[in-house]
Formats: C-alpha cells, structure tokens, sequence
C-alpha cells in the first residue's frame, strides 16, 4: 500500500500542515539517490509529499540520500549491523563529514558486525552484540569509508558528541555494562572499547557536554534520574563528581506531571555510592531528594541550554521536552518547553538535535506512524519527515556541523539517510 493510501490515525494532521502554506513558486532540483527530481519549493512546515520509493515522506524542496544499510560490507570486511540509532556528525578533513552511529543490539549476532564468525579480540564483551560504526562521507556526500569502531556491547542506545569524540551509551543493567563509551571520531578501524566509569553505571540513554565540559546524561527508566558529571578539571575530564538533579524544596519532585511553560529553580545533589551489580542509581540520588523523569532520552547542548526529552512523561505519558538554562549560574532553571496532550501531536520523543537556528528537532518512537517533527522559537510545531517504509522509529538525528544536511537512520529498516533542501537557516543566510 502506498504511503498515500496507508490508512492512518494521524493523516490527518500530515494533510492540516498544509493550511495557510504559501503556493509554490518555484522549482529546485535537487540530487535524491544519484538521481535529479524536481520538486516545489515551498514554506517550511508544508505538507509532507509521499515518497514513491515509500521510504521517507519529506515536505516539498527536500530530498534525501541513501547512505547506508544495514547488512552493507564495509571498508574493514565487517557488515554494517541492524538497528541503527543514536548518530553524531565531525567535521573530517578536507571537507569530509564523519558519522558515528550506534547500533542498538544486545545478543543478536545474526544482526551484528560479524555474523557468523568468532568475535573480535577487542570486543567489550564476546557475547553481546551491540555496536559503533564510523562512516566517512566527502565533501560531496558520497561515501568514502566505513568501519567498526566498538562491539560487544549491550543496546547502544544514544549518545552525544563531546571534544574527545562520539560518547555512545548502554542502555542495560546486566552486570558489567551500563556504561559510557568514549569512541574517537578518527577511529579507522576496531578499538579497543574505553568505558568511562565516573559517568556512572545505569540504563544510560544519552549524553550532552556542555562549554564547561561538564556532561549532562539521561536515564530511561520511568522513574529516572537526570544526572551531572562535574570533571575535576578539563585536563582530567572523566574525573570528578557525579552529581542528580533536585529541585529545592520538594523532594523527589515529579517533573512528568510539570504545567506547559513552568520554569523551576534546581540545584544538584552529589551521588553517594552505589553497587557495582545493582541498578540503584538512582534509588541512592532519590533518597537524596532527586527529582524524577519518566524515562529520560535525547539530550543536546545549545547556547548554554541543555534540551531534554522525556518520553513518556506529561498527562498523556506521551512525551515532554525540557530545557535547562543559565548553566554557569548558582542556580540552573528547568523549564518545561513543550508537552503532548494527545500522541496524535507528539507521540514519545526520542532523539534530539537542534538546528543552527534554535529550531528543535525530536524523532518518535510510539507504537503509531513515526515523524521527525520540529520545534520552532515560538513553540509552533512542524512536520520534517516520516517514515514511510515501515512503524519502526527514527533515530539518530543530527546536522552537518555547516548545518546544510541533517542525517537521519530508519531504525527497523536499517537505513541511514542524508536530507537535504530550503531549511529554514540555510534560507536565513540569503
């Protein structure tokens, strides 16, 4: 069934978009699979135009690329695994753009890097699955290289980009995983895996560094913690505190049940000892009065503000979006930036990037049709993408560093793609 004529619960929405939008005016070519396609350029936000290939519905004036997919031979020998997810992009050299991209496995070998053989003498762990690749693209967006750069690791979730590298997360409680790993962006081929321990030991989601190198990581449990590691000094930055948010005056604050537009003081609590085997984190942070998150996700650094998606947090538990400002001040705030009253506007936020512009964008994963929406300054919302190959989620969305491409993976369809078109910054530079 074409994505036209796939009936669903939220079409109509897709067709709303559309309202107000200006005619198009103009034509632009542009470059979808080696191909040129002509679409109409029209106002950021317009209605999504189904995807004869049905794989990506886009709005009007943007195309994508294929790039990769899972089951792929890369440059190493290793296959490309299944279910991609988080992803961060580097500046290379000469013009070259690196994507680290995690693959959110746990046991499934058929699905991983090398399926079939032995695993590697520098896998984490020789019987889990999980995985970091690296893919080099050049100055033109074709692919150059790709490698494995982490394996053996459990559900490789999300991560963050950070000066030493990709920061790629476990979200697992097994005994001797839950940890961050730090993978360098210049990784030509299978490293040795480099776990950050003073990050803490917990089903980790994501992780964002601020100026200050401090990191700011998220927890998907339902009664979550969001913590801060505070590095005793930039020349030791994986040494130092472990810290959990807290709102003063209320402990154990829920901020899932926060009113759209609520801004509230914070302050941080040190992390006490926890167990080398036992997922209490956050069970030690909330004696000390930490707030809670109903399953915290994406997480990214902007202008001094931390964004933050908690998926199922809000009165439908279908999704809230925080920010965290006036990060080098005494007190931080906590403001709840948006919220969904029905999954048909915001349906379990996931991933998160935001745009050189301060547009934010959220990738989905519910049980419904999966969107990448977008988040205006106003706090208007947009439709970017959908997937339309399959309900699977998108995930590791994230910009070029000039902000001209914003890459994207098909979770359950093993796909990363490249979009490109008239984003709204590139369109702000004249």
């Amino acid at each position: 069934m074409s994505p036209s004529a796939r009936p669903s619960r939220r079409r109509a929405l897709t067709v709303a978009s559309a309202v107000g939008a200006s005619a198009a005016l103009a034509y632009v070519f542009q470059r979808s699979q080696g191909k040129d396609v002509a679409h109409p350029v029209s106002q950021p936000g317009g209605a999504l135009v189904p995807d004869p290939k049905q794989v990506l519905d886009l709005p009007a004036g943007f195309t994508y690329r294929h790039i990769q997919q899972s089951g792929d031979r890369m440059s190493d020998g290793y296959v490309v695994p299944g279910n991609p997810d988080g992803m961060g992009c580097f500046a290379g050299t000469d013009g070259d753009l690196i994507l680290m991209r995690n693959h959110e496995l746990e046991f499934q070998h058929a699905s991983g890097a090398h399926p079939g053989q032995p695993p590697p003498p520098e896998a984490y762990s020789p019987d889990a699955a999980g995985a970091v690749t690296r893919v080099v693209l050049d100055a033109q967006g074709d692919l150059r290289s790709s490698n494995l750069v982490l394996t053996g690791t459990l559900r490789n979730c999300a991560g963050g980009n950070s000066p030493w590298g990709w920061l790629s997360c476990e979200e697992h409680n097994r005994k001797g995983h839950g940890y961050v790993f730090l993978c360098p962006s210049d990784a030509a081929s299978l490293r040795a895996p480099k776990a950050i321990p003073g990050y803490g030991r917990f089903r980790h989601e994501a992780v964002a560094i601020d100026r200050q190198q401090r990191a700011y990581l998220t927890e998907d449990q339902g009664d979550s913690c969001l913590y801060r590691f505070v590095p005793a000094s930039q020349a030791t930055p994986f040494e130092g505190q472990l810290q959990a948010l807290r709102i003063p005056g209320r402990d154990r604050f829920e901020t899932g049940k926060m009113g759209s537009g609520e801004v509230l003081p914070v302050q941080w609590v040190d992390c006490g000892p926890t167990s080398a085997t036992d997922d209490d984190l956050r069970i030690v942070c909330g004696k000390q009065g930490a707030a809670t998150f109903v399953r915290g996700e994406g997480i990214w650094f902007f202008e001094d503000s931390i964004y933050i998606c908690s998926t199922s947090g809000g009165p439908a538990s279908a999704g809230q979006i925080f920010v965290l400002s006036d990060l080098d001040a005494p007190t931080q705030k906590l403001r709840l930036l948006s919220q969904s009253n029905d999954s048909a506007e915001l349906e379990m936020p996931d991933n998160i990037t935001v745009a050189p512009n301060g547009d934010v964008y959220i990738c989905e994963d519910g049980p419904g049709e999966q969107y990448l929406r977008g988040i205006r300054s106003d706090g208007s919302m947009f439709l970017a993408a959908r997937n339309a190959a399959s309900s699977g989620e998108l995930a590791g969305a994230c910009f070029s560093p000039n902000g001209e491409t914003l890459f994207v993976n098909l979770f359950l369809d093993g796909l990363t793609l490249a979009i490109s078109g008239p984003f709204p910054h590139l369109r702000d530079r004249g």
